[in-house]
């Protein structure tokens, strides 16, 4: 098959590509980022590229969704749908290009029961004598037997190979790292509390590492990273397709986290002057694929019904087997996951939030690129998931972007003069303060923010169409129908004006309503008709606004002052599973005792979601929202 040479502007990236493969393809191969919210699905229209030079295959019916007649004569085509046919020149503009993305997955502060599973145990050995010849293995297993009542613990190989040296290099005195009083994982010379091990959230689009002091319980230093199996879709399910339709796809996307958390680990140890060696075990929280994927289990059977994981409880292997790079006797633990679509990642909010403990009635909702939902008390608790992320997150919005420098992630609306004013992420100043704005597109928080200040300001109506009798230039319609103008084109670093569209309007409102149904229907099994908190669990959840969450109908009325952001609970979770091996039992308890429901087999389901699809909704009152609101 013939090679033709492919070359990327502006980055000037080139390499020979087969003929036949696509734009998309052609940048992976190469490096060159380029974004495909929908895994190269044809459905988001984000990897728009520019014709420089070269032939290309005839443009398709997929393109002809996303791309302008005007945008079409200047050469745009989606890089997922275009072939390389010859030698060619292509240019990806700013906003088709993959940011650089703020990852947000701070630890909380939290106290935490020190009872790590790791312990390290001094011991002294008497020597060996000819009156006394007992092999290394069996004097130091004597020894743990009488001193600390640890009798017959195994001894993992790594750590039997190197323990004649290191007896005989401490004079006999020695410190043994057991894992639960049933192995021994590492010894080393002399007395040293050393161990470390880190907590792992392995989420959808975004990855993040908190190394700890077993010893101490101290947060030593974090790091986050994006998920690079981005490339194979911004979705779960289009990376399960790529396993499915590949044949090397699982080995493929399961090798690139394990890449990812290889490069993660050897930063976050040697900001701390550490080595990975260092690292003796490690807890890891993800959805039921991401935790699939990471351990190399064929996820195809999650995406069809009944959507059954191949595991629920909570796994022990060892880091070697699976090739991460920390000590050889390291043993990774995964937390259970509760069901098809809720994973080890809801269990860790579970433990670090403990509404089984409580007597309020609490809805804890953990926005990422997919929505989970548990509602419920000491009593009962139920949990659900639905798809929310991707046009939350910026999929399927016609502007929308990843949380990156450039994107607005902020939005207020005068209510006298319709005037509109923003901050962009990078950016300590709003607009209005700043001398000039440079965005580029807007992220999930500030798609939150427009759409409710639109409705708050009466320019978009209950039903969520446009109300076309607002007198403002900003209210337009364009050849894809009505919208709003956030940024003029001079405001802006890509050369056009950024809008929000009557369809990005129709998508926020069924990503809105997917969680206000979810909520809505297990309340309504629990026998409820109100909520005494709402927690938003996740990163997302952080950095969106709680007033206009609550103006869209994100979740059902509750007393503001009750509705609060914890951050990375999943990532806590993890944390707290790694420091304290009592709440790892609580985690396979609780991931049993959670009811999971399936919404879209609720028989109310279809009614409650077209009800909850009208801001904020259309029968429910909410009565915390009176004085925010116009009459």
């Amino acid at each position: 098959m013939n090679k033709f040479q492919v070359i990327f502007l502006p980055s000037g990236r080139r390499g020979e590509i087969l003929e036949g493969k696509s734009v998309l393809e052609a940048s992976r191969e190469l490096g060159v980022g380029i974004e495909s919210l929908c895994g190269g699905k044809r459905i988001c229209g984000k990897c728009k590229v520019k014709w420089v030079q070269g032939d290309l295959s005839p443009f398709t019916q997929d393109e002809e969704k996303f791309i302008t007649e005007s945008e079409r004569t200047e050469g745009y085509r989606l890089a997922c749908a275009t072939q390389i046919l010859e030698n060619a020149q292509i240019f990806v503009p700013e906003e088709s290009r993959t940011q650089e993305q703020v990852v947000r997955k701070e630890a909380s502060e939290r106290s935490i029961e020190l009872k790590p599973a790791v312990v390290p145990r001094f011991v002294e050995l008497s020597p060996p004598s000819l009156h006394d010849p007992l092999g290394d293995f069996d004097r130091l297993q004597k020894t743990l037997s009488e001193k600390h009542n640890l009798p017959k613990l195994r001894m993992d190989y790594p750590a039997l190979q190197k323990l004649s040296q290191v007896l005989r290099q401490g004079e006999w005195k020695a410190t043994v790292a057991t894992w639960k009083d049933q192995e021994i994982l590492d010894v080393k010379p002399n007395r040293t509390d050393d161990l470390y091990g880190i907590a792992i959230d392995v989420g959808t689009t975004t990855v993040a590492g908190y190394l700890c002091d077993l010893g101490t319980g101290e947060l030593v230093a974090t790091q986050s990273m994006m998920n690079p199996q981005v490339v194979y879709g911004e979705d779960v399910m289009s990376r399960i397709t790529y396993t499915v339709t590949h044949p090397d796809g699982l080995e493929k996307v399961h090798q690139s986290i394990i890449d990812a958390l290889n490069q993660l680990i050897g930063a976050v140890v040697q900001r701390s002057g550490l080595t990975p060696e260092n690292i003796l075990e490690l807890t890891i929280v993800g959805n039921t694929a991401m935790h699939h994927l990471f351990l190399k289990i064929d996820p195809r059977y999650l995406a069809v019904s009944p959507f059954i994981p191949v595991v629920h409880r909570s796994m022990d292997i060892k880091a070697r087997d699976l090739g991460l790079k920390v000590h050889p006797s390291a043993n990774v633990h995964v937390l259970p996951v509760e069901a098809g679509f809720v994973g080890a990642d809801n269990v860790g909010v579970l433990i670090a939030e403990e509404p089984y403990r409580q007597d309020a009635m609490v809805l804890i909702i953990d926005i990422g690129t997919n929505g989970e939902l548990v509602v419920g008390n000491r009593k009962r608790l139920l949990s659900s998931s639905c798809a929310t992320g991707p046009a939350l997150e910026g999929a399927h919005i016609k502007f929308g972007m990843r949380a990156a420098p450039g994107a607005i992630e902020r939005v207020r609306i005068d209510p006298d003069t319709l005037e509109v004013n923003f901050k962009t992420i990078g950016e300590k100043n709003w607009k209005s303060e700043a001398k000039s704005a440079s965005a580029i597109g807007i992220c999930g928080s500030g798609i939150i923010d427009v759409v409710a200040e639109l409705f708050r300001n009466k320019i978009i109506l209950l039903s969520g169409r446009f109300n076309e009798g607002v007198p403002s230039p900003r209210l337009r319609i364009s050849d894809q129908g009505s919208e709003f103008v956030v940024a003029w084109r001079d405001e802006t670093s890509i050369g056009k004006d950024i809008t929000i569209t009557q369809h990005d309007i129709r998508n926020v409102q069924l990503a809105k309503a997917a969680l206000y149904t979810g909520a809505k229907l297990m309340m309504e099994k629990l026998g409820i008709e109100k909520l005494n908190k709402v927690i938003l669990a996740g990163a997302f959840g952080t950095y969106i606004n709680t007033e206009a969450a609550m103006i869209l109908g994100m979740f059902p009325d509750c007393d503001l002052r009750n509705v609060y952001a914890v951050g990375n609970a999943a990532g806590d979770g993890a944390r707290i599973a790694l420091l304290n091996r009592d709440k790892r039992v609580e985690a396979d308890e609780i991931a049993r005792k959670v009811e999971y429901i399936e919404l879209t087999i609720e028989k109310d389901f279809q009614k409650e979601f077209i009800d909850a699809l009208s801001f904020p909704h259309a029968k429910d009152p909410f009565p915390h929202l009176r004085g925010l609101l116009k009459e």
